[in-house]
């Protein structure tokens, strides 16, 4: 049996990018799922992933539009999930944007509109879908976080950075308020993936080769390995971890910045 066989999935953000790859992996699990899209211009991308998912998958696929930063369009939203699927079990807060702009640049606009898709979403999502779990005495949700919620990452765009680390701190307090229903929230935390989202910044070779060498891993994240991590939160392998933000991101946060390695000469000589 597939670990999340029959489960009703609802994926923010989920027609293209890291989004994409958790549907899949989703429904690779055996779950039904709910792709949300924002904008019309997103619709055929989500069309043609259910039309993929629908070739490969033995699941129920839908597509729901949505600006999940608003909270009638959130509740149409799970309606439509709950008539078409049933009750939203699994629920993954992966809408989120990273405007590259320096703080003097950000308007209060574009302050606003990161707040609200980052953090006031997973509010307004997690609330309407936490009805129906807490009804049901079950439920996972998993929001999408970042390496910038526990450090200040490179580059320095303050209201991303606050805003994932607010979506972390957000995490945790709904863990604690929800775990008395046996519903999980936990968050992922990937590090730089190659996804539409950096690929402007990352076609800079000089960039993407620092974000490589700055990695233990010496290397970038990718999308499939997102999705695995929130396989495994959704399932009943995870249901004792609550509140934790698992980080996919080759041990980045775990080292320390130092602008060199002043015992890499003693390492090549050992080899």
């Amino acid at each position: 049996m597939k670990r999340l066989e029959n489960r009703v999935a609802l994926v923010t953000g989920g027609s293209s990018g890291i989004g994409a790859a958790i549907v899949h992996r989703l429904a690779e699990e055996g779950a039904h799922v709910a792709i949300n899209y924002k904008a019309d211009e997103n619709r055929q991308q989500a069309e043609n992933l259910k039309s993929q998912l629908e070739e490969k998958y033995s699941g129920k696929f839908i597509v729901v539009q949505a600006n999940v930063g608003h909270k009638q369009e959130v509740d149409r939203m799970v309606d439509e999930v709950e008539d078409a699927l049933g009750a939203v079990e699994v629920l993954v807060n992966n809408a989120g944007i990273a405007p590259f702009q320096p703080f003097l640049n950000v308007t209060e606009e574009l302050w606003d509109e990161t707040y609200q898709t980052n953090v006031k979403s997973i509010f307004l999502t997690s609330q309407r879908a936490a009805k129906k779990m807490i009804e049901n005495q079950y439920g996972k949700i998993i929001n999408i976080a970042s390496t910038a919620s526990v450090l200040v990452t490179s580059p320095v765009v303050p209201h991303y950075i606050s805003s994932k680390a607010a979506a972390n701190q957000l995490t945790k307090a709904l863990a604690i308020e929800l775990g008395r229903y046996n519903i999980n929230v936990n968050a992922v935390g990937p590090s730089t993936v190659d996804t539409d989202m950096c690929r402007d910044y990352l076609a800079n070779p000089e960039i993407r080769e620092q974000e490589v060498q700055a990695n233990p891993m010496k290397r970038l994240g990718t999308e499939k390995q997102i999705g695995d991590a929130v396989v495994f939160l959704a399932s009943d392998e995870a249901m004792q971890i609550n509140g934790h933000l698992l980080m996919v991101d080759g041990g980045l946060t775990v080292k320390a910045a130092q602008p060199e390695d002043h015992m890499q000469e003693e390492r090549e000589a050992i080899q």
